[in-house]
């Protein structure tokens, strides 16, 4: 171990002096799931996990897969003895979990969630400004300026031990992308906002949990990416939505307009990948009544902290608020539980693909539905 933590001070040094090449170096490395906990630099032979929903249970699912010795937390007693009778410890609080963990990760439904296990009464900062976690990473999705926030606060605290040549603590925000499926298989997209040396020496954390990680700078940065990501998403899901709707609604069937979308200047993941006309695309969730997925519900949380954040700069994004209108409409109907692409059926009144083509006989109009014009009309 302690050859390890050598390496990874050297590697930090190279940083400093030379980014590129320790990034290359860093891409180029394999960091092993096989790795026992033994093998691991000391600071990451206990981590903490708070927030065991869909996306939570199974990225720690993936880190005690990989060899780490886990304390997990949640207000779910149900998932909690879960974990217990797998044989991982549980704690009764965030604080409790802190006092037992060198990393802890959170990964929770909003702003006002992660502020309460940071900072409420039983929260991770509880002890003061003395800390016994070296690393805070927290992968919820929530508004940049509290991400800041929180590291301003914890970056201000000291170690109660000196920790490999770490002497205060920090914290890296690391929203993700690629929705439970993703969680699953260990192959998320981590977007990490925080200190570099931090984003260096937790790589491991992140290659145990997913495949990609991108670092987007200072604090908040990470928030700020995954906020900018669901917009564009909202967006996009929209736009292909109302085409779709409306080639159904003049005769042309959605399988062939997908066709022409994906080859053509309109191609994007909510067409090509995320088809939301039932009986185009298996797989996802159109072809499953909209089960799983990403929720109507999250990606209206989601706008509402994209249409805040904006205001915060003083931007007018129409597009954005439009977006937030429709998919709090969606959640108020009833729709939160269901994934953000059921937008073309409950919204759009857009119809599955066999149902359409019953609909329009030969696939096109009625001839007296067509509106016909005067050719002997004169000047």
């Amino acid at each position: 171990m302690a050859s390890y933590c050598q390496g990874l001070r050297a590697l930090l040094s190279l940083y400093k002096s030379n980014p590129k090449i320790a990034y290359s170096f860093i891409s180029n490395f394999s960091w092993t799931r096989s790795l026992s906990s033994s093998n691991f630099p000391s600071q990451f032979e206990r981590i903490g996990f708070i927030g065991l929903g869909n996306m939570g249970s199974r990225m720690c699912n993936n880190l005690i897969k990989a060899g780490y010795n886990v304390a997990v937390h949640d207000v779910n007693l149900d998932v909690m003895k879960m974990f217990s009778e797998k044989g991982i410890l549980t704690k009764d609080s965030p604080f409790e979990v802190a006092k037992a963990s060198d990393v802890v990760i959170t990964m929770l439904p909003s702003s006002s969630h992660v502020i309460d296990v940071y900072t409420g009464p039983k929260g991770l900062l509880l002890g003061g400004d003395r800390l016994r976690p070296w690393l805070f990473i927290d992968s919820s999705t929530i508004d940049p300026q509290t991400s800041r926030k929180l590291s301003v606060a914890i970056s201000g605290c000291t170690l109660k031990r000196e920790e490999d040549g770490w002497e205060n603590p920090a914290m890296l925000d690391a929203p993700v992308s690629g929705g439970v499926l993703a969680a699953e298989t260990g192959s998320l997209t981590f977007m990490v906002g925080g200190p570099e040396e931090a984003y260096i020496a937790a790589k491991p954390l992140f290659h145990s949990m997913g495949k990609n990680t991108i670092y987007c700078g200072g604090a908040g940065n990470g928030s700020t990416a995954k906020i900018c990501n669901n917009l564009a998403m909202a967006v996009s899901m929209l736009g292909v939505s109302e085409a779709f709707a409306l080639g159904q609604s003049l005769g042309i069937a959605a399988s062939t307009l997908t066709k022409i979308i994906n080859s053509s200047s309109a191609r994007c993941w909510s067409s090509d990948s995320y088809n939301p006309v039932p009986g185009v695309m298996d797989g996802v969730p159109a072809s499953r009544n909209y089960d799983g997925g990403f929720s109507s519900k999250l990606m209206a949380k989601d706008l509402n902290l994209a249409v805040a954040s904006a205001k915060e700069v003083s931007l007018t994004f129409p597009l954005t608020s439009v977006a937030e209108e429709i998919f709090t409409e969606l959640n108020n109907a009833g729709y939160g539980t269901k994934d953000f692409s059921c937008v073309f059926r409950h919204y759009y009144s857009g119809k599955d693909e066999h149902e359409a083509m019953l609909s329009m006989p030969c696939g096109i109009p009625d001839a007296q539905d067509i509106p016909m014009w005067d050719f002997d009309r004169k000047g």
